[in-house]
């Protein structure tokens, strides 16, 4: 008799939750979210990485830092740096 997949049916937070890593992938995705949202405004705005990182007063390694989607350690402070120097504000919210 086949064996049946344990996760059939299941939700990929489920699975997540299941392995320990739900929260962690959360917290990447959120970041991810985040960075490529800053890069579509730099692209359409023509801001290139020098010109952002001075807006940001901060390094190009910071900035690529967190346009780098495998990087998660970005502070609150450099993803809402990033937000005001595209003319945006970052929103956190616990739903």
């Amino acid at each position: 008799m086949k064996k049946q997949n344990k996760h059939v049916g299941s939700s990929l937070d489920d699975i997540l939750k299941h392995e320990g890593i739900l929260e962690e992938a959360r917290a990447i995705a959120i970041k991810e979210s985040v960075a490529w949202q800053v890069q579509q405004a730099m692209l359409k705005d023509n801001i290139t990485k020098v010109e952002m990182a001075k807006r940001m007063r901060t390094s190009r390694a910071a900035l690529d830092r967190l346009l780098d989607p495998g990087n998660g350690a970005v502070t609150l402070q450099t993803l809402s740096r990033a937000a005001n120097a595209i003319g945006r504000v970052l929103r956190i919210e616990l739903v």
